[in-house]
């Protein structure tokens, strides 16, 4: 047995643990990061890669600002292209109400200056006349999107190269406070022991804070994904219909990249993500209803994959209410990917100042506390029933 001793443990080699990692060695704290799989294999490499600050709950725009700046710079930081692409993110209405909801959170946002642009049906036809049936519609022109597949790897590689100890294959069977200290032990013999220790174990991060007395009602779930062979370019912005119904954007390659809600079930035991045959087609005929210049396209991958969501829709986020040093970052229901780099700023902050100029209000794990649960008001439609 080997022991493995540092300043800040990181359990989850996601985007989350990996910009935890690079921050913190930026601010000259030693850090490991013990990942069970593959870096990046889970939730942050298989999304669909909008990198979406509008939309959010007005209370994560803070974060979501902050990241953006660092998928901005994303290879000025790690040397590594993400295909980074200010494509903006256009989110478009069906209904009188759905219009109406837009203008309101167009209101709600305009402090953090976002610069939303509410667009009419007509404005809608001038712009991207391939777009049907959609009457409305708030287009965001900071927005983007990004390749997920090899963006933690890329981020590990950046913290591997200011000194952080990058571990995968390596799964975390007990945690146990020991002298004021966190001590992990592992399946392959490596014993890391540590004085502060992140939870960024994604849909598995429950294990860990049980170990401290506390717990969120998370649950894995996986959203239904494909894409299509290359058609020519024709779609500049990220698309996404409000009720979530579609959920579409074109890479320069000229492939189309689908998504939509319901997500369906994954487990996270077996790390098996299913998608059903009928949810495929089902999200086909919803890209052609808004797009009908695609009806002639053919799917040529479906994926899912394992991701964290908790019922009122928001991450848990901070330090612990129980064991000083121990800060969650996980549970952040579909929609983390363009958060991560923000998280990890924040977490550096936290771990190293003690406080954070973002505000985290809303995030706490204490709000599961006693059984404790408020749903969101779109929960329920945005998942299969089972």
């Amino acid at each position: 047995m080997s022991i493995l001793r540092t300043e800040v443990a990181i359990v989850g080699g996601g985007l989350m643990g990996c910009w935890t990692a690079y921050f913190l060695r930026r601010r000259g704290r030693s850090v490991a990061v013990a990942e069970k799989g593959l870096i990046g294999a889970q939730a942050s490499g298989v999304n669909f890669g909008n990198l979406r600050i509008q939309a959010r709950v007005v209370g994560e725009l803070p974060l979501s600002i902050r990241a953006q700046e660092y998928w901005e710079r994303f290879e000025e930081i790690t040397g590594e292209s993400c295909e980074f692409a200010p494509t903006g993110h256009l989110r478009i209405a069906f209904t009188p109400e759905e219009v109406a909801t837009l203008e309101k959170y167009a209101t709600e946002a305009e402090p953090y200056g976002l610069g939303l642009q509410l667009l009419d049906r007509m404005e809608l036809r001038r712009r991207w006349p391939w777009l049907a049936l959609a009457i409305g519609a708030s287009f965001s022109p900071r927005d983007g999107a990004a390749n997920p597949r090899g963006t933690a790897t890329a981020v590990a590689r950046a913290a591997q190269r200011n000194g952080a100890r990058i571990m995968d294959q390596l799964k975390v069977t007990a945690i146990e406070s020991v002298a004021g200290r966190f001590r992990l032990s592992t399946d392959r013999g490596v014993t890391i022991e540590s004085d502060v220790l992140v939870n960024a174990a994604g849909a598995w991060a429950n294990d860990v804070a049980e170990a401290f007395g506390e717990s969120a009602p998370i649950f894995a779930a996986g959203p239904a994904q494909f894409v299509t062979e290359p058609v020519p370019h024709f779609i500049d912005p990220a698309v996404q219909a409000m009720d979530g119904s579609t959920i579409f954007r074109q890479v320069p390659r000229g492939n189309v990249v689908v998504a939509g809600y319901p997500r369906g079930p994954s487990d996270a035991r077996s790390n098996r993500a299913p998608v059903a045959p009928l949810k495929t087609a089902a999200h086909m005929a919803r890209l052609i209803e808004a797009v009908p210049a695609l009806a002639s396209c053919h799917v040529i991958r479906v994926w899912s994959g394992i991701e964290g969501y908790l019922p009122d829709m928001l991450p848990v986020l901070g330090a612990s209410e129980t064991r000083p040093g121990l800060f969650h970052a996980f549970g952040f229901c579909g929609h983390g990917f363009q958060l991560a780099p923000g998280v990890g700023l924040v977490l550096s902050e936290l771990i190293v100042d003690g406080a954070t100029p973002t505000p985290l209000r809303g995030f706490e794990i204490s709000r599961f506390s006693g059984g404790r649960q408020t749903e969101a008001e779109q929960f329920r439609r945005e998942f299969d029933a089972r």
